[in-house]
């Protein structure tokens, strides 16, 4: 059983924790500190918004803590510290109603963490109306949204945990989504579309349930993307979809299960490169990261980043393949510009 010091839950260690009432909540001061975590989990009535959360770390004897949230996102990576110290970390966080899969269950209202690890030790905790967050929000499938259960696990689920105070992710991606029914469905685009702030990133990955989309319509629905995000000020990022682990016998990736390539011939990959040369429109290769991850492990090994030993699932990943896939994502943020280095986790 893990350990969680709830004596170590001291608010006087940073003084009582406050919320200024603001556009995003009006709630109780007593809400929004330590008092409100018990057993491991916290639980903060607040509405729907965007808020920063900032814990202390740390407590009698070594310790090593991980927080998650909402649904089963990663916020926080495991922190190791030395006994008799504390460390803080900061993190913004994105709390709406369906917390998880814009189609799926309403889940429990407020902001709800978990604090984990394997040595958890948490020694304070203030939460705080975020006011100059920038959004990153994520249109895909069920290969980057909120899994509701174990052991599925989108990308798009453990890429906060690599963001500091000043990044949300929003993660807006619905199981079993296509560009046609996303675009059409009014709690996905629309949805997405209202939330848009300048400057906001937009992050893209839509092509595995495209498998009857014509490429001429594939296309189309790409560019109406793009158009629509850039309309509201913010920022389109295409990203091409993660490789199916379906080897050669040769050992390699290169046929059409594996690199998306649907019934009617269309390349997905390559029609989202094409248009996001065509449009000026920044490009995450996640294919190509996929594959030659999964191509560099081999048979046997890359079986751990999908469900493959649990399900016989060569389509969807693991914590272990999501956990390295959000990596590739937020490498290559930083590389290409879209988000400063200093607002992301390394390692």
């Amino acid at each position: 059983m893990r350990r969680f010091t709830t004596a170590a839950l001291v608010a006087a260690t940073l003084g009582a924790a406050t919320l200024t009432a603001g556009p995003a909540a009006h709630a109780r001061e007593d809400a929004l500190g330590p008092d409100n975590c018990a057993a491991g989990a916290c639980h903060f009535d607040l509405p729907p918004g965007t808020y920063d959360v900032k814990v202390l770390l740390g407590g009698d004897a070594d310790s090593s803590t991980a927080v998650s949230g909402e649904t089963r996102r990663a916020l926080l990576p495991e922190t190791a510290v030395p006994a008799g110290e504390r460390v803080a970390r900061s993190f913004t966080v994105d709390v709406r109603t369906p917390e998880g899969e814009p189609t799926g269950a309403a889940g429990t209202p407020g902001l709800d963490l978990v604090i984990g690890g394997s040595a958890p030790a948490l020694a304070d905790i203030r939460v705080t109306p975020a006011r100059h967050a920038r959004q990153i929000l994520l249109i895909g499938d069920s290969t980057v949204c909120d899994q509701p259960g174990d052991p599925y696990t989108g990308w798009g689920q453990r890429l906060p945990q690599y963001l500091r105070k000043g990044l949300s992710v929003a993660n807006h991606a619905d199981s079993g989504e296509s560009t046609v029914t996303f675009l059409s469905n009014p709690l996905l685009w629309e949805t997405v579309e209202a939330r848009i702030q300048p400057r906001d990133l937009v992050l893209i990955q839509l092509a595995h349930n495209d498998k009857t989309t014509d490429e001429a319509t594939y296309r189309a629905n790409l560019e109406a993307l793009v158009a629509g995000v850039r309309a509201k000020g913010g920022e389109p990022v295409l990203v091409t979809p993660i490789v199916r682990r379906w080897f050669n016998a040769d050992g390699t990736l290169n046929n059409n299960t594996a690199l998306l390539v649907n019934g009617l011939g269309v390349d997905h990959p390559g029609v989202i490169r094409s248009v996001a040369a065509a449009h000026d429109v920044p490009l995450i290769d996640l294919t190509a990261h996929s594959k030659a991850l999964v191509e560099q492990l081999g048979p046997e090994a890359s079986k751990a980043l999908y469900l493959y030993n649990e399900k016989r699932d060569n389509t969807h990943t693991s914590v272990r393949g999501a956990t390295a896939y959000a990596g590739f994502v937020r490498d290559e943020l930083v590389a290409r510009h879209l988000v400063p280095e200093g607002l992301v986790r390394v390692g």
